[in-house]
């Protein structure tokens, strides 16, 4: 079972890679909206994920309300531009320059937490906890992955 920053790290360099991956893609590919598919839902499921489980555990300290605010801030403006994203056409020009926004922003987000968040998390969560909230965190990021799903069901349906 991995620790819960072993968890969020895995997530990240799957990202890191998605994200790459996407911007070698051209135009609306099937290669781009299958990347692209694949890295929306499982940031959108790791985002709720880590805010129900890494960043409510250090809102218990002063200085982790402040990086937790901080961390779900910049989590809602991403998801607002992958929304953006979602409702542009993947083959212009437009498409592709809010996108490496997004890389832009999202790389940014990911070294901040893995550079000086988690090092202050460890502050907070006992050595014992760690597996702990690891497993939390993958249980809660399925639950969420699932939910991802269901809407995306229920909206063909309509």
């Amino acid at each position: 079972m991995p620790s819960i920053y072993d968890a969020i790290q895995d997530d990240h360099d799957t990202h890191r890679k998605l994200l790459d991956q996407i911007a070698d893609t051209s135009g609306d590919s099937e290669e781009r909206r299958k990347a692209w598919k694949t890295f929306y839902e499982d940031v959108k499921s790791h985002a709720a994920a880590e805010e129900e489980t890494f960043y409510s555990k250090l809102m218990n300290k002063t200085w982790g309300q402040d990086a937790a605010r901080h961390s779900v801030h910049e989590h809602q403006q991403l998801d607002d531009i992958m929304e953006e994203l979602n409702e542009k056409d993947m083959s212009s020009p437009g498409w592709l320059q809010r996108f490496e926004t997004l890389k832009h922003d999202y790389e940014h987000h990911m070294d901040e937490e893995e550079e000086d968040v988690f090092s202050r998390a460890k502050e907070v969560f006992d050595a014992g906890e760690d597996e702990a909230f690891g497993d939390r965190f993958l249980k809660r990021k399925k639950e969420e992955r699932g939910l991802i799903e269901e809407k995306r069901e229920d909206s063909l349906e309509d």
